[in-house]
């Protein structure tokens, strides 16, 4: 193989922190190279650098690109010399169409016309090349998350993609999805189409990439071959020291019920459906509890519904916590009554990223930085402070804005936001989505810590190892029902997943011969 692109030495510098120092990478033509690291690592940086997004002149080194030199001032020059980067957050405007999606900035037209047939006709071909079929026409918002993520690969190949670059492809993705995807990325290979992919998912990376190149602290570690590629040796390379364990251990001491939870039932807030039906579970001082289930079994749907209702109508059901009935009618209400929910989406709904550290951790509870009804912003930054220590935050300061942290860091400052209400429950939706390994590990100290106190823990996981490893029991849900319990000396995940297949055979079997028999089915 020849090279198709060669970074030499690169450095990129920001106010105060030297973010890449003297990288190289060497990415051969037709290979998938993929590059681990912490979150801060560089790895960003690094794509955004070859991408245009930091334009020539605003970095050191060279660039060598098609066995030229390259000198890219903005994305536009790099899309020109078919050169794409889909970043973790997807480019794509929910309320347009998918055809509009694909040619949005490069328009089918002619004369200022837009040619609308053409552009139909031209979008059905590119998503069938990746494997979907929809109506071009349809909204990108009705659409999940791994459809988007093809739609976003489709519009690559509208723009003669030599070199795709994926950040993180998989970060909001299920496994079927995920799977989906991985082997488009190795049909995309077998017709030439050479890729950088970002990803902290080690075994996914194992099965996809020719090549591997770990960054850590801005500089390159190491890279090795597909024959040289091994979890462990990825691991080490990243963090600087061998991890012996994926979960630390603990010695739970599980105590009496915390929490109840009975007959919580949902509809959806735009929909006549009902989303979640007759959910019952406890959670017990001491104890982290994992639900577990696939992507659309209600999971998400029924924390934030229970989190002061945040999503959802029609609620009905009983909620008791240490005792006593729980007004969630709010939530404030849900705060007051002892329940705090991290939100699988950080960015948009867990922080306030243009702010500093100290705003984003007081946010949800103002009274505890108040002097005399006036809030204290030395009170604020002595409590950021307090929890900067604590859960190791690593930033210099607490007033550095909350979207210059690396994404393990922006999780500890959401649960540091949450655990400064002093919670007797705290749900995590994903907790260590799009995070690495070492802060996984940090993030896993944390939830054991909390448990350790006397809290319960509800963790909601797309990831079986993790709730295999972290969990003291783990609920099952398959649209929208908990089906069952299992113990962590059961499970396992073919336990989990032997029980949601059957919950679907006997449902399916319910519903058809209810619609047998005429019967009006829920």
């Amino acid at each position: 193989m020849t090279a198709l692109l060669e970074m030499r030495r690169i450095g990129k510098s920001f106010p105060g922190v030297k973010a890449l120092d003297q990288v190289n990478l060497t990415v051969e033509a037709g290979e998938i190279h993929a590059i681990c690291g912490e979150n801060g690592a560089g790895k960003s940086t690094l794509m955004k650098v070859l991408s245009g997004v930091y334009p020539a002149g605003t970095y050191e080194g060279e660039i060598h690109y098609d066995d030229a030199l390259a000198s890219f001032r903005s994305i536009r020059d790099s899309e020109a010399k078919g050169i794409i980067i889909i970043h973790q957050e997807l480019a794509l405007v929910p309320l347009l169409s998918i055809a509009e999606n694909m040619f949005l900035g490069n328009e089918v037209a002619s004369r200022g016309v837009i040619n609308w047939a053409d552009a139909w006709a031209r979008t059905s071909k590119l998503l069938a090349k990746v494997g979907l079929r929809e109506n071009p026409q349809v909204p990108v918002g009705k659409l999940g998350v791994g459809k988007q993520q093809l739609i976003e690969i489709a519009k690559a190949l509208a723009k003669d993609v030599r070199l795709l670059i994926l950040d993180e492809p998989t970060a909001a993705l299920q496994e079927n999805d995920s799977a989906k995807l991985l082997d488009l990325m190795l049909e995309l290979k077998a017709q030439g189409v050479t890729q950088i992919i970002i990803s902290h998912k080690l075994n996914e990376i194992r099965r996809v990439a020719d090549r591997v190149t770990v960054i850590r602290d801005g500089t390159t570690v190491s890279t090795m071959t597909k024959d040289e590629i091994t979890e462990d040796r990825i691991i080490r390379d990243m963090v600087g020291r061998d991890m012996e364990n994926r979960y630390p251990a603990r010695t739970p001491k599980i105590g009496e019920v915390l929490m109840e939870v009975k007959g919580w039932n949902v509809t959806h807030p735009e929909q006549p459906r009902q989303v979640i039906s007759d959910a019952g579970f406890t959670v017990r001082r001491g104890e982290i509890l994992g639900i577990a289930g696939l992507m659309g079994s209600g999971r998400t749907e029924l924390a934030m519904s229970l989190f002061g209702r945040s999503w959802g109508r029609n609620i009905t059901g009983e909620v008791r916590i240490k005792g006593e009935k729980a007004d969630l009618s709010s939530v404030s209400a849900a705060i007051h009554a002892g329940l705090a929910y991290v939100t699988e989406d950080r960015k948009s709904l867990g922080l306030i990223l243009p702010e500093p550290i100290a705003k984003n951790v007081s946010l949800a509870n103002l009274s505890g930085i108040a002097e005399r009804g006036v809030l204290s912003r030395g009170r604020e930054a002595q409590v950021a402070e307090g929890y900067r220590r604590a859960m190791r935050i690593r930033t210099p300061s607490v007033y550095q804005q909350v979207g210059n942290l690396s994404g393990g860091n922006q999780q500890k400052v959401v649960l540091s936001k949450w655990l400064f209400t002093e919670p007797d429950v705290l749900i995590l939706d994903e907790p260590t989505r799009g995070i690495d390994v070492g802060a996984k590990y940090e993030i896993y100290n944390i939830m054991n810590d909390l448990a350790a106190q006397g809290r319960g823990v509800v963790m909601i996981s797309s990831e079986m190892p993790e709730i295999l490893g972290m969990c003291d029991r783990i609920c099952v849900m398959n649209e929208g029902r908990i089906i069952g319990e299992l113990s962590r000396d059961e499970a396992s995940q073919e336990a989990i997943m032997a029980m949601i297949l059957r919950d679907g055979i006997l449902r399916d079997g319910i519903l058809r011969d209810g619609a047998a028999n005429g019967e009006r089915v829920a």
